[in-house]
């Protein structure tokens, strides 16, 4: 395989999953912008654990609220999690989503003013490959399941690829419709222009004839 196919195949493992951390504080709500298909299953899991690794032993009430807003900024899913947990959602448009996490956390949770680090982890597809499960199976059921997972991603980059022709297209006809208005206030201007000419050339004349100076 060349250095092309690679670069496309670690390309499309970087859109597939999205592994990230940020910190929140008591009663925070952070949110992520995910550009996401439409009928995209995205997976989302979480782990909230102090910055302090001596807080541990205080985290057992640390909770997050998972919160999944879609491109007109209609909540989506919203619930209630511990301090990890697991959650699932479609896209029912093409476009930015928004994936909000806000802590239920106290001063009592954690020392007093200790931030929080929350891991994320996002995969976007039909489905994600248990390999735990997969090892238990023989030759021909593993074989089957790398299939259904190759054809599911494939379907997913079939339709992130739509998704960006479509983002295309409408950024050609505003680029377009643009180009025709700044056409037409440079034939405004010009018009302008000349007519403010010609009229003072016929006033200087005018003052001119009315001087007797021609």
């Amino acid at each position: 395989m060349g250095l092309r196919g690679v670069g496309f195949l670690l390309q499309c493992y970087l859109v597939l999953a999205t592994g990230m951390y940020f910190d929140l504080g008591e009663q925070e709500e952070k949110c992520i912008i995910e550009e996401i298909p439409e009928d995209t299953l995205v997976t989302g899991h979480f782990l909230l654990e102090p910055w302090d690794l001596k807080a541990l032993t205080h985290s057992a009430h640390l909770g997050v609220t998972a919160t999944v807003k879609d491109p007109n900024h209609e909540v989506q899913m919203s619930k209630r999690y511990g301090k990890f947990g697991k959650f699932t959602f479609t896209a029912h448009a093409s476009g930015q989503h928004y994936l909000c996490f806000q802590t239920n956390s106290t001063r009592f949770s954690v020392f007093a003013g200790e931030r929080l680090k929350l891991h994320l982890d996002v995969q976007m597809g039909e489905h994600s490959t248990d390999h735990h499960a997969v090892k238990t199976k023989d030759n021909m059921e593993t074989l089957e399941n790398s299939l259904t997972h190759l054809i599911d991603q494939m379907m997913y980059i079939a339709r992130q690829q739509e998704y960006q022709r479509e983002k295309e297209e409408v950024f050609r006809q505003i680029s377009e419709n643009t180009n025709g208005k700044v056409l037409w206030w440079a034939v405004v201007q010009t018009s302008i222009l000349l007519s403010v000419g010609f009229w003072q050339m016929k006033r200087l004349k005018d003052f001119f004839v009315a001087k007797k100076l021609v």
